[in-house]
Formats: C-alpha cells, structure tokens, sequence
C-alpha cells in the first residue's frame, strides 16, 4: 500500500477514488468506468507534478526521508551484478547499517560501501535505520584499504539521517571512526564515486561521501 505525505493527501484522494472506480468495473462487469478512470489518472499525474514543482526545503527532506525510497541494497540489485558481500571490520563486530562488497559495473570490477535503512519494521531494526555505529565505518574503511591494494574503483551510495548517537557507539570511538573513515576516502589512490540516494545526515554522510566525485539524485 502507498504510504502519502502529508502534502500528498489530494494526490492520495485522487489516486484513490480512481483505484475504487476500477473495483466496481471489477465487481460489475457491466460498468463501463475506463473512461472515468482514465480522467482521473490524468488529474493524478498533472498534480503529481504540480506538487513536485516547487517544493520548500521541509517538503524536500521529507522526500529524501520517504519510506517507499529506494534504498542502497535495491540500487545493488538493479545496478550491479556478481554482488559478493563482505562483513565485518575485523575488529568488534558486523554493522548491518553499512553494506558493502566486490560487484561489477557495467562489467568492471568495483567496491560498492553503502548505508541501507531497511524497508519494514523488522529489516530496519536490523540496519539501525541506517545510522551506523564505529565498526560500520571500520568496515568502510577496510573494504576501501582492499579496493585501493587491487586497484579497484570504490562506489559510495549515502542514505542515512547522521551516525548513531548512542552511549555505546560513543565508549567504542564513533567520531574517531567517522574522522578515519573521511580521511581514507582522501587518502586511497583509486577513483571514488559517490551518490547520495535519500538522506545525507552529518558526519555520519560525509564519512563515505568525501569523493573525487559526487552526485545528488533529485529531492
């Protein structure tokens, strides 16, 4: 079920009393409403724009927060291939809220490190909601230290509201993993790209988006 904005209620009614005409032309066959709901899937699709016009800066961040986005592991599902995930920082322990492995873009070799929400209740208590802790950003730092010993160009997908603020990720050392992670995207000698995808939250962002080149997708 689509989930609305606040601001795309009238968009909801719309889509909705067009979703209900359809359910009586399914229930009764007799009942021509194609026409009917043609019209109003247009009225629909001229709103729909019309909102995304001119958007404020609350109703854009409430876009990048929207829980129907895409997320980093659908990005890895549709745009690379041979995806090989590796874990853990080798150190503390596996930070589900940081992906990341071996893929091929377009057929070459890469890194791709990305921050994942989840895209329900039980997925997103998994990956923190996309905040990750000291060890997410260690593990970070260990596949982009691999990408750069085999000469591999690293992918960044961003997607996280900041780094987690927690009393333990704070005791394991959550802005000196931050800090080492920022200065080995400067330091590693192999391309780095990175995307911001939804959210791109403090330090918690900048730590996988300091890049020789960056890219914001709309809203």
């Amino acid at each position: 079920m689509t989930q609305y904005l606040d601001f795309e209620k009238p968009l909801a009614e719309i889509e909705g009393k067009a979703e209900e005409l359809r359910a009586l032309g399914r229930a009764n066959e007799e009942m021509d409403v194609a026409d009917e709901a043609a019209a109003l899937d247009a009225k629909a699709e001229a709103l729909l724009r019309d909102l995304y016009k001119n958007l404020s800066a609350w109703r854009k961040c409430q876009v990048a927060r929207h829980p129907e986005r895409p997320h980093c592991r659908d990005y890895v599902e549709a745009l690379f291939t041979e995806f090989t995930p590796l874990a853990g920082d080798r150190n503390f322990a596996d930070d589900h809220a940081v992906m990341g492995g071996l893929a091929r873009l377009d057929d070459r070799p890469v890194m791709v490190i990305g921050q994942e929400k989840g895209n329900d209740t039980k997925s997103r208590i998994l990956h923190n909601f996309g905040m990750a802790r000291p060890e997410g950003y260690r593990k970070a730092v260990r596949l982009m230290e691999m990408a750069d010993r085999f000469r591999l160009p690293v992918v960044t997908l961003v997607d996280t509201p900041g780094a987690y603020p927690g009393k333990g990720a704070e005791e394991r050392g959550q802005s000196e993993a931050i800090a080492r992670s920022t200065e080995k995207c400067l330091q590693i000698g192999v391309p780095l790209i990175s995307v911001i995808v939804g959210e791109g939250g403090s330090g918690g962002a900048v730590a996988l988006a300091t890049a020789d080149r960056l890219a914001m997708l709309e809203h």
